[in-house]
């Protein structure tokens, strides 16, 4: 494998990544017979399979997906050492790969702006996901860093807290509990309760919480994704619990109100990712430096 170059690394990269030799032609500038004629010169340098042919796609091979593991790590790394190097000489540039759960890009852009305004010269890619599939990516060097909570313990990833995360429950501002102060969780008991799906963080959170109150609401809905709850709850399906980030707009316009349960927010927190085993440079130095010192100002929410 001694003539395996970069260039040669990205092609197969992006190849396997996208799942098309035409889609990586076309990132590249490159002819897809180009693209093609790379492929098999790297397969016959390592001396096995990389790609099996589909209908309308290229599917990477067992042995493709060990390289894959390597190559993203090697090009990572490069690109570690390109932005160090741009630094040392004062310049400030390179591209930033961010991945947030989904109550992050709520205020991720606003982040990802205010960063931008330091240093204009970065470029700012953003992926939202479930935060194991986006650890997943981390290790696998598909994402540079990503905002979630902490991660599971198993995770060889660093977590770094920056923020407060709170979550409340909401309903219409003509709510009948709307205003009060102090209400009791016993007051839940009978208000129709708009749930997430299964599986969702803040469902397991709620369901955490009704479970230390020895308490069992009444749900009558069941939804998915947060867009879907705040249309419910504006439409007086019912009251939810949610992330405060979610719903900023919708309670500056007086749309939804924030009901005062007893030791209501709860608090969980906001965390940097990022993987263990590499030393943080460059671009993504600055970001992680950005983050930790004016990220819990940038992202501040109101309650009510």
């Amino acid at each position: 494998m001694k003539n395996i170059s970069l260039r040669t690394l990205r092609i197969f990269e992006l190849a396997a990544t996208s799942g098309s030799y035409s889609r990586a032609a076309e990132v590249l500038d490159l002819s897809q017979p180009a693209v093609s004629m790379q492929i098999r010169q790297l397969e016959d340098e390592v001396g096995v399979p990389l790609f099996r042919k589909q209908a309308r796609h290229v599917e990477v091979t067992d042995a493709g997906r060990v390289l894959l593991a390597h190559a993203r790590d090697i090009l990572a790394r490069v690109r570690v050492a390109e932005d160090a190097m741009a630094s040392l000489q004062g310049v400030f540039s390179g591209q930033l790969h961010l991945g947030v759960i989904s109550p992050a890009n709520y205020f991720a852009p606003m982040l990802m702006q205010a960063f931008r305004a330091q240093y204009p010269d970065v470029r700012m890619k953003l992926t939202v996901g479930k935060r194991d599939d986006l650890i997943a990516a981390l290790q696998e060097h598909r994402i540079d860093v990503v905002i979630a909570g902490f991660p599971p313990a198993h995770a060889e990833v660093e977590a770094e807290e920056f923020a407060r995360h709170p979550h409340c429950i909401v309903a219409r501002p003509d709510h009948r509990l709307a205003g009060k102060r102090g209400i009791p969780w016993s007051a839940m008991r009978d208000e129709p309760f708009v749930f997430r799906e299964p599986g969702s963080a803040t469902r397991q959170f709620l369901e955490y919480l009704l479970q230390s109150q020895q308490l069992q609401v009444n749900v009558t809905t069941e939804l998915q994704g947060n867009e879907t709850i705040k249309q419910a709850v504006m439409a007086g399906m019912g009251v939810s619990f949610m992330s405060a980030h979610t719903f900023q707009q919708e309670l500056r316009a007086g749309q939804m109100a924030v009901l005062d349960v007893e030791e209501m927010p709860k608090m969980l927190d906001w965390c940097l990712l990022h993987r263990r085993d590499t030393v943080l440079s460059g671009v993504n130095a600055l970001f992680r430096s950005f983050v930790l010192a004016q990220g819990a100002e940038v992202i501040d929410c109101r309650l009510e």
